[in-house]
């Protein structure tokens, strides 16, 4: 089906549909679909040149940030886009002029679980109603429409920055433009917050509560990437008289603050009331990771596991901490033991087939970027295509970060020669580091301590100890084992925190069903020795021994690249890749915590005519860190406009950084001003910046209105 071009928008991106209001119908199909926060809010528009006989034609978008308090300002939404069709060229034209008739705006309420819709007629009146998740019409009550209201900011706030969550012809508005709309939706969340727990909350958490919910990490993402805590506080603390457990929350917005001594008064007189939260105690553990006390933190999160063991963020905690401790083994036995969870995306719409997709751009932007046009730079190699990692989801992102961080750290042990210590046995890995073996394949049947700590430990393997461990009425193998002389299989010395498996975490494995059961008073001699276990787990999970295939087709690739880049740096060749294969590589080096490699492939990455704001985002990240982030900035920023983005919190929160970090600077000044050249977009950027006894004041202008949030939001 031809569109003509006089029906499209000038700068808003649409899709058409085939058939007249197939994603009305579609939406209140996939309403009970919805599992949390609902999808972005859908606009659908019928245009027309009311003519007889001409055919009316569907168009929509998806949009976030639009205020959804009431009708009249859905409606104003719809109504402001009768003035978004191109004009027709000349005023002689003979084509008929097409108008907006009437839309139709959808916003899913995530506390009711029902779609609010206003259908507006132009010219004509407005209608607003409820639709279930049966597709039954009900009347809007103002209760409903404040709960609506915080959904939207909510998707607005938490879907800005999802590289995973992409749609096409999506709007991304700031729901929040002066300090009137932050004092509502502060009232309105204050309002609603014992009903947080509707909305649901991150998979990670596997039961949401009143403070482990969407609305609550709404409310910290907003305040915390601005550096603005205070407002956030003071909400905190009128809802803490009736809520105790809100004090987690306070306590991290006290420190935000950099109020440490209020936050710690805080924490401690919420224990006395709540001691079994695990939200108080990993507060606790996160202030303490701040001052290096790690083993106090380490303590306090084998608490709140006890007190929450089904939740995977406990453990996460304290495989974190064991990291941060260098203790390894302990965190790979912790990952082992946590509870799976089944990661659960962002709802979306179902994908539609469209007549014409229309992503309009702004010429003075749009031209300095590449073309949208796939082009040989988004082809990429088929064995870099396939790598795993990119596409794992919760507990598998978590484990990946832990084998990394365990082969940094090994890494780091070996010295600079690439040999292991003197003495001990190596392991020489594909890319050509040693490390120490730390015998992981015999270690599992190795007999537990002997009562002399000097003691060389043996193990007898034959087919006597088999039948005597199996005719032992009591179960007690152990100690069959540790009386048995050494006659074969001789295990060499090893230390004694290693002889019992990885670590004295560890308990006796339980026996199977069907066996003779053990005494209670041996089991509860064990309980008392070690109060601390993992559930006697000596078997390695199937999900954790998958991804250490995972990690060595990582290892692999980057290998075989870095040996390319050698062998053509040699030879005095120019080594060539795609843009998506820098990207790609950029990628796979952040992940293996190749910070300098990773740098240099998106640098790459840029030299195309690849369209992409990835590589560019990455950067950004990358020299805020240095305090030379303006141009990358910049680029960014384009790209959000170029994406019909004004609202994205990555962007404010690398500002912040950079911001710090200039106002910190020894070399800033009071004024600085820097002007970057974008082909025919010239843009001055000034920052002026002025030092204050506690964080900096910081004042920015810049040059891009649709950057609002940029210079008028994220003050310090």
């Amino acid at each position: 089906m031809a569109i003509p071009p006089e029906v499209l928008y000038k700068d808003i991106p649409e899709l058409f549909e085939i058939d007249l209001g197939e994603a009305l119908t579609a939406r209140t199909e996939a309403l009970s679909t919805f599992r949390e926060l609902g999808p972005p809010d859908l606009c659908h528009v019928v245009k027309s040149t009311g003519r007889t006989g001409q055919r009316d034609l569907g168009s929509y978008h998806y949009v976030s940030g639009v205020d959804a308090s009431s009708s009249a300002s859905l409606a104003a939404y719809i109504n402001s886009l009768t003035y978004a069709i191109e004009e027709n060229s000349a005023w002689f034209s003979s084509t008929a002029k097409w108008k907006v008739r009437n839309g139709c705006y959808c916003c899913f309420n995530a506390f009711s679980r029902v779609d609010m819709r206003v259908d507006v007629k132009i010219p004509g009146g407005v209608n607003a109603y409820v639709i279930d998740l049966r597709g039954e019409r009900h009347e809007a009550t103002p209760e409903i429409w404040q709960e609506t209201y915080v959904s939207a900011l909510l998707r607005a706030i938490l879907y800005s920055d999802d590289p995973t969550y992409t749609l096409e012809a999506y709007r991304k508005l700031d729901p929040i433009t002066n300090a009137e709309g932050e004092l509502r939706f502060l009232q309105a969340a204050e309002a609603l917050f014992s009903k947080g727990w509707q909305v649901g909350s991150d998979p990670e958490i596997q039961v949401a509560t009143v403070v482990s919910n969407h609305l609550t990490a709404g409310i910290m993402k907003y305040f915390g990437d601005s550096g603005r805590y205070q407002q956030a506080a003071n909400m905190f603390e009128k809802i803490m008289v009736h809520e105790p457990e809100v004090s987690s929350l306070l306590a991290r917005s006290y420190i935000g603050m950099n109020e440490e001594v209020k936050a710690v008064q805080i924490i401690a007189n919420a224990m006395k009331e709540t001691p079994q939260s695990y939200t108080l105690l990993h507060a606790q553990c996160d202030f303490l990771r701040t001052k290096g006390k790690y083993e106090w933190a380490v303590k306090l999160a084998r608490q709140a596991v006890n007190c929450a063991p089904s939740e995977f963020v406990t453990w996460e905690k304290l495989t974190d901490l064991y990291i941060d401790l260098g203790q390894y083994d302990s965190a790979l036995l912790t990952l082992n033991s946590c509870p799976m969870f089944t990661f659960n995306g962002r709802d979306a719409h179902r994908t539609l087939p469209v007549a014409k997709i229309h992503l309009p751009f702004t010429r003075a932007i749009g031209e300095i970027l590449p073309e949208r046009t796939k082009t040989e730079d988004d082809e990429a190699d088929p064995a870099l295509q396939r790598l795993p990692a990119p596409g794992l989801r919760g507990v598998f992102v978590m484990e990946e970060e832990y084998r990394m961080q365990k082969a940094q750290g090994d890494i780091k042990q070996v010295g600079g020669n690439g040999q292991a210590a003197s003495g001990s046995r190596g392991v020489i890995h594909e890319d050509g580091t040693v490390v120490q073996d730390d015998k992981a394949s015999t270690r599992g049947i190795i007999a537990p301590p002997s009562p002399e700590p000097n003691e060389v430990p043996t193990i007898k393997i034959s087919s006597d100890s088999v039948d005597l461990r199996g005719a032992d009425p009591k179960g007690k193998a152990r100690a069959k084992v540790e009386d048995e002389d050494a006659e074969e299989g001789d295990i060499v010395a090893t230390p004694s925190h290693l002889r019992n498996g990885v670590s004295a975490l560890v308990e006796k494995p339980v026996q199977a069903a069907g066996e003779d059961k053990q005494d209670s008073s041996d089991i509860t001699a064990v309980a008392q020795a070690e109060p601390f276990s993992f559930s006697n787990k000596r078997l390695c999970e199937r999900w954790l021994d998958n991804l250490f295939m995972v990690l060595y087709e990582d290892l692999r690739v980057w290998t075989i690249f870095r040996a390319e880049v050698a062998h053509f740096k040699t030879q005095h060749v120019a080594y060539r890749k795609t843009g998506m294969e820098w990207e790609i590589l950029g990628d796979l080096g952040v992940r293996l915590h190749h910070k300098e490699e990773a740098k240099e492939a998106y640098q790459r990455c840029l030299d195309g005519t690849r369209y992409s704001v990835k590589p560019w985002a990455r950067l950004m990240e990358m020299y805020a860190e240095e305090g030379d982030a303006i141009r990358v900035a910049v680029y960014q920023t384009v790209y959000n406009i170029n994406e019909y983005t004004d609202f994205l919190a990555p962007s404010s929160r690398i500002l912040r950084r950079l911001l710090l970090y200039v106002a910190t600077s020894p070399h800033s000044g009071n004024v600085q001003l820097m002007r970057t050249e974008l082909g025919d977009c010239q843009r001055d950027i000034h920052v002026t910046t002025r030092r204050t006894s506690g964080l900096p004041d910081t004042m920015t202008h810049w040059s891009f209105p649709a950057e609002r949030f940029l210079s008028e939001r994220f003050l310090l």
